[in-house]
């Protein structure tokens, strides 16, 4: 039986592939050690995500590990020796990351290299899943040329009609400390692909979203803009009139490429993975759709100063990924994602 290696395991992506690729044969290793409710407080806490997958997976074995514990990290991967590792887990906020800097970039980059180095040490045949974020581009998408329209902001520029594509700059912009350590990352990821001929990818996520989302304030939008929806809690739009689109990907077609990649691995690879321009919202269109499905009215107010690094419009070229990989495509539209989100929240309120 093969081995898969997932860190993260208790949160949005790193659940969904644990899952995922158990129903495909696979035995699932999961790394996590619910960081996230010491970086967000309570309502961040992954534990009931770590207990659905011991529940449901009858060849799931935890490993409560931080990414930091450089001997630890190599000590598992020299026994697990996994045929491939998903690398999920990080410290996810760029608001965050200000007040935590140390923890920040420990997480975040030194953990990424504390794995591709155990994984060049024991197993450098492994094929290595990097999730990283289109953070890594900074605010210089902003620098594109925009049209403000009525409910959102768009590209008013022919050469963007189909997205960011993974060849955009990520040089001479302002990234957040988030986004800093999360370049780190991702070009150290490439650099074990290419200097090493490890098979990586980093994959450039947009607004990764879905049913299993823990969303808070400063991490996961459209799980947290339902959960203030459904409880009736005010939500606090910062800047661009609420017009500001991001490209929303369910958590599932995620797993499906990275099952993908895992079947026909490349090396040093960078694709940029979002729902594309089709899978686009902006906050104000959230709002409108959430209401529509759940109901009930949203709350919210306006902070006229947007979030440092925030990007005005965001969504991804998947045209090379397509090209790679033909045979994945978007399978879950964007209303099929609130609507889970929105059942999945009923459930955890009960």
């Amino acid at each position: 039986m093969k081995k898969l290696l997932v860190t993260g395991s208790s949160g949005l992506i790193g659940s969904e592939v644990c899952l995922y690729f158990a129903d495909q044969g696979y035995e699932i290793h999961g790394l996590d050690n619910n960081q996230r409710a010491i970086f967000f407080g309570s309502q961040g806490d992954t534990r009931w995500n770590q207990k659905r997958l011991e529940t449901s997976i009858r060849s799931f074995t935890h490993h409560e590990l931080d990414l930091r514990n450089r001997q630890g990290i190599s000590d598992l991967i020299k026994s697990l020796k996994p045929d491939a590792l998903v690398h999920t887990a990080a410290q996810p906020s760029h608001d965050r990351a200000a007040a935590i800097p140390f923890d920040d970039f420990d997480t975040n980059a030194v953990g990424t290299l504390n794995l591709l180095e155990a994984v060049r040490q024991h197993c450098p045949e492994s094929t290595f899943v990097h999730m990283s974020t289109n953070k890594v581009y900074g605010d210089a998408p902003n620098s594109i040329k925009m049209k403000e329209l009525d409910t959102r902001w768009d590209y008013d520029d022919d050469f963007y009609l189909n997205g960011i594509a993974e060849s955009f700059t990520i040089d001479q912009s302002k990234h957040s400390l988030f986004g800093a350590s999360k370049v780190a990352a991702d070009v150290m990821v490439q650099e074990y692909g290419r200097y090493f001929g490890i098979p990586t990818a980093c994959l450039r996520g947009g607004c990764l979203t879905g049913p299993n989302h823990s969303g808070v304030e400063l991490h996961g939008f459209l799980s947290y803009l339902i959960k203030c929806n459904l409880e009736g809690k005010t939500y606090n739009i910062y800047g661009y009139k609420g017009k500001q689109v991001r490209d929303n990907i369910h958590s599932l077609d995620v797993a499906r490429f990275i099952d993908s990649f895992i079947k026909a691995p490349r090396i040093a690879q960078v694709y940029n993975l979002g729902g594309g321009k089709d899978n686009t919202c902006s906050i104000l269109e959230a709002f409108s759709l959430a209401e529509e499905i759940s109901g009930e009215k949203m709350q919210y107010t306006y902070v006229d100063k947007n979030r440092e690094g925030d990007h005005i419009c965001y969504y991804s070229d998947l045209r090379k990924m397509k090209e790679h990989y033909p045979e994945w495509d978007i399978t879950k539209s964007l209303k099929d994602t609130f609507v889970e989100i929105i059942d999945s929240w009923k459930l955890r309120m009960k």
